[in-house]
């Protein structure tokens, strides 16, 4: 459906933006990014980091800004096969990009905030740090993935819904693991965690459904 356009001069800027950054990540953090690379194999990039990291972090940074690019492309490619065709410019893409980035960022302010609320500083930091970890992973897996759907294959609901399917599955796994590192802090906080998760976790993206249900319907 996308390949009726006469340009995909935009998304190639932005997916080789995107991997410059990756590349940068690897250049600069070389021994961090192979370890990075290997954390649904390995814990040790996450028992390694989780203890120094900071509030600014080069190395989280340059791949949360390809997470965002890859999140934009990908949510683009899957408006246009499950809609109507929407027009590609540049402005279109910009909001898109502020809005996922805005929703991720103040997300993560909010769940700080809570957390010093409940007093669960320590658990809430290290889990965000293993969850944004693991999303900074899917911007890398999403960068093939993006490549395909708009240079060779003609993207479907079909195959937006498997490549949803295959994001959520690698997040689950991703949040069970994080979860089993931290049983025991879990367990200590275990009704203010089930909040946190209700409010913070859950809430949001059922509000996010609810929209997208309604625009489709609209």
């Amino acid at each position: 459906m996308l390949r009726d356009y006469d340009t995909h001069d935009l998304f190639t800027i932005l997916m080789v933006t995107g991997i410059i950054l990756v590349a940068t990540s690897k250049l600069f953090f070389e021994r961090r990014f192979n370890q990075f690379i290997g954390i649904f194999v390995s814990s040790t990039y996450l028992k390694v980091y989780e203890k120094n990291q900071k509030f600014f972090d080069y190395f989280d940074s340059l791949l949360f800004v390809n997470l965002i690019f890859s999140l934009a492309i990908f949510i683009w490619i899957a408006l246009n096969t499950v809609f109507e065709p929407i027009e590609i410019s540049a402005n279109n893409l910009l909001r898109l990009i502020l809005a996922i980035s805005v929703f991720i960022l103040v997300k993560v302010l909010i769940e700080r905030l809570v957390a010093s609320i409940f007093n669960i500083d320590k658990l809430i930091d290290e889990y965000l740090f293993q969850k944004i970890s693991y999303k900074n992973f899917l911007g890398i897996l999403l960068v093939p993935i993006n490549a395909v759907l708009l240079y060779s294959l003609t993207p479907n609901k079909t195959i937006i819904l498997i490549v949803i399917a295959l994001l959520f599955l690698v997040n689950l796994v991703g949040l069970i693991t994080s979860y089993k590192s931290h049983q025991s802090l879990i367990k200590k906080e275990f009704f203010y965690f089930i909040l946190y998760l209700c409010a913070l976790e859950i809430g949001p993206y059922l509000i996010l459904y609810k929209l997208f249900i309604e625009t489709a319907k609209a």
